[in-house]
């Protein structure tokens, strides 16, 4: 679907439309789906991210102010709810388990492992805040969430050719942000396909 078609689409399903709905579950339910597997939910739970991300779409459809970005909206809320689920799962603990709690064979992080991931964490997304929506639109779906770049395009309505150089562009723009602010932060994994 083109964006005016997607936000045509959007519109009409929040006015009842029972066909745009499923239009628009026509075209975005891949893409659910690859972030969720994306995140190795087994098919149980990745069917429970996407009918959640469904949900949460129905329960907004009238307050979705960009209609014709909603594939980027599903990408960002499918992303959330298989993170959630999987802090859900590592939270936990089967019962028929012996479970050591020590901290070494745990491998539970140091204090100071834990500030400084956090201060590094932090660094980045100050820096990520500083992008143009452009960059962070992008880099969101291709870095974090990571489905085909047929869907990203899609999603974007931006050239299948165009991602990579684009996606390199942003990252650089991000490296100098962070550069500027803590020369230590390195982001040069980020995103590589």
């Amino acid at each position: 679907m083109q964006q005016s078609e997607v936000a045509e689409a959007v519109r009409r399903a929040a006015a009842g439309d029972r066909g745009a709905w499923d239009a628009l579950v026509e075209s975005f339910s891949g893409m659910m789906w690859s972030v969720a597997t994306g995140h190795r939910l087994g098919p149980a739970d990745a069917a429970e991210v996407v009918q959640t991300t469904w949900l949460r779409l129905l329960e907004n459809l009238d307050r979705i102010r960009e209609p014709e970005r909603v594939g980027g909206w599903l990408a960002t809320t499918a992303r959330r709810e298989a993170l959630r689920l999987l802090a859900h799962r590592a939270r936990e603990l089967p019962a028929h388990d012996e479970v050591r709690l020590d901290r070494e064979q745990a491998g539970t992080p140091t204090p100071e492992d834990v500030f400084l991931g956090g201060e590094r964490d932090r660094l980045v997304s100050e820096a990520f805040a500083r992008l143009p929506d452009r960059c962070r639109q992008l880099l969101q779906l291709v870095v974090v969430v990571s489905p085909p770049y047929a869907e990203v395009a899609a999603a974007l309505d931006m050239p299948i050719g165009s991602i990579g150089p684009t996606r390199a562009r942003c990252l650089e723009r991000l490296r100098r942000l962070l550069a500027t602010t803590d020369p230590a932060v390195d982001v040069r994994g980020a995103g590589g396909r």
